[in-house]
């Protein structure tokens, strides 16, 4: 199950945050220290992953994207989708998967990068501004972390159906945002929404404007006050670098 004869292929099309045939989404961040060792890491990571065999056919799409100025200049977002656990399992008991390797590379070329955390997480529900399936590029990615005071799926779900009610509620869909897929995580503890976006300024000038997505509505109201959330989440902008592939996508 683990053996793969892919290659691995580039490309510059973002993935699909909703594709069924994925069971699973890891989300993780990494802090390089600067935008200059930043660039050096994403380089870096590019050239581990194109000189490589696909590491494992479960495996469906690794991305991975810069944070932007605006949020964290050094930060790079991670973002692979899996066909689900068995094949993640399988991936990672295997004595060959290339990761020790890939690592080794990619800290031998720009030392002291720390790695802040991995969010194994689940799709669960997803808001679109276009009607009819369409798909559009995003200029930015806003990965936007919600973490709760204890495991519970189901209060995990009853925050995310609140959000899409809020949503529901307010014209952001006319401010940039694209789509709003919420994650989450299978330890039953946090809330990864990953949220596509026209650009960036969009996604500031509707932070910064009081009618925006933070307006005090009804449904943004207990979306604030929703009990055991132990913070108002953290938000952090990025752009797309690198994305990769099996050949046989």
């Amino acid at each position: 199950m683990s053996a793969t004869t892919a290659t691995t292929l580039s490309t510059g099309t973002h993935p699909d945050p909703a594709r069924p045939d994925a069971g699973l989404a890891f989300i993780s961040t990494w802090s390089t220290g600067s935008p200059e060792r930043q660039r050096a890491t994403l380089d870096a990571i590019a050239r581990a992953w194109e000189s490589r065999p696909w590491p494992h056919e479960g495996l469906l799409s690794y991305t991975v994207y810069a944070g932007s100025d605006g949020s964290d200049g050094s930060a790079v977002l991670h973002h692979s989708h899996w066909r689900d656990e068995e094949a993640y399992q399988d991936f990672f008991d295997g004595a060959h998967n290339g990761r020790d390797a890939r690592n080794s590379e990619i800290d031998a070329a720009v030392p002291g990068i720390e790695r802040l955390g991995l969010s194994k997480t689940r799709l669960y529900r997803s808001w679109s501004a276009a009607s009819g399936g369409e798909r559009r590029e995003p200029g930015a990615i806003v990965i936007v972390r919600i973490v709760f005071d204890g495991p519970d799926a189901e209060r995990q779900r009853a925050w995310v159906d609140g959000v899409l009610e809020a949503l529901d509620s307010d014209l952001v869909k006319d401010k940039g945002l694209i789509s709003a897929h919420f994650h989450v995580s299978t330890d039953g503890t946090e809330v990864v929404n990953y949220a596509e976006w026209e650009t960036e300024q969009a996604h500031i000038d509707v932070l910064a404007a009081a009618e925006g997505v933070d307006s005090l509505t009804p449904q943004w109201r207990r979306v604030r006050e929703f009990p055991g959330v132990t913070s108002s989440g953290t938000v952090a902008r990025y752009r797309f670098t690198y994305g990769f592939v099996p050949s046989w996508a």
